[in-house]
């Protein structure tokens, strides 16, 4: 039974997960305000790699050729995929808020598809929060699309598709992986996947400006070393389910930094979107079944 100390610091903790898992969004728009957000995003998973080798590095060696393969594609799907179009998405204007809203139905849609990829039961109440959840994201960005092209929304969803393929396969594995290595190889492979597009917009040698450095930082403590830290910390702490719901908690969260940070409107449609997509996930939260275990991807992405 965990202690009265355990209990009384896991509120904390959650807080500091939410406020750390919105914080990928803000560091797209501070990542836009620099010479290029590839080249910020390459240095990201570079730095993260090379910091995280030394501890990973035995983990590594003793993973086989075929967990190798299986981090390489997580990361490709999970960090490069999902973040260069949610990235550009939010660099061609679109709201952190609404962008973290449409990323936020990740868990929804990947419940849509569970049932035919691995095979768990998808019920009609959770179809139904599906549908509502989008109502209310179509509430949100329809009050928004001037500020933003057409594609540039769907970008969103492109991204939001990306983290659905990397959390199915990460389902499909038959056992837990190491975070540590699992991290450094898909940090790797994203900041390898970012070094073409990085070139495209120049040079791999910034010029180390104070915003190009406050947005590598940022992304460095708070939305990789801060949201994955806390993430596991509270997921040992207390039960899948309710960290995962946690995570829903960021699109107002975002919005609200957003608005402090960037004066970006906070409009009426969007907290109305809200509301509807927290009464979607509220009603598609599927009752766990006598016996089983919730199973979470062995890492669960932010931007």
């Amino acid at each position: 039974m965990p202690s009265l100390r355990t209990l009384a610091a896991t509120p904390v903790l959650e807080v500091g997960l939410v406020i750390c898992w919105s914080s990928g969004f803000i560091g797209g728009t501070l990542a836009s305000a620099t010479t290029s957000i590839y080249l910020v995003l390459f240095w990201r998973f570079l730095l993260i790699s090379l910091l995280l080798l030394p501890l990973a590095g035995r983990g590594i060696a003793r993973m086989a050729p075929r967990e190798l393969a299986l981090q390489a594609l997580l990361g490709a799907f999970a960090m490069f995929g999902y973040l260069a179009t949610l990235i550009t998405a939010i660099d061609q204007g679109v709201p952190a808020g609404t962008a973290a809203l449409i990323a936020a139905l990740q868990p929804l849609a990947t419940a849509a598809l569970a049932g035919i990829v691995v095979s768990e039961p998808v019920s009609a109440r959770q179809w139904l929060g599906l549908l509502i959840g989008f109502g209310g994201v179509a509430l949100a960005v329809g009050g928004g699309l001037d500020q933003a092209p057409l594609w540039g929304y769907g970008l969103t969803l492109l991204s939001m598709a990306s983290l659905v393929t990397a959390t199915l396969i990460a389902r499909r594995q038959p056992g837990p992986s190491p975070l540590l290595p699992s991290l450094t190889i898909q940090s790797a492979v994203a900041a390898l996947l970012f070094l073409p597009l990085a070139l495209a917009d120049g040079t791999l040698l910034p010029e180390v400006t104070g915003s190009f450095a406050y947005a590598v930082l940022w992304f460095i403590l708070f939305s990789t070393l801060g949201g994955y830290g806390l993430y596991w910390t509270c997921l040992a702490r207390t039960s899948a389910t309710r960290v995962s719901s946690l995570i829903y908690l960021t699109p107002p969260v975002t919005t609200l930094w957003a608005f402090v940070m960037f004066d970006q409107p906070i409009t009426l449609g969007a907290v109305a979107g809200f509301l509807i997509c927290l009464a979607g996930v509220r009603l598609a939260k599927a009752r766990r079944m006598p016996g089983k275990t919730a199973v979470l991807p062995r890492s669960c992405p932010n931007p």
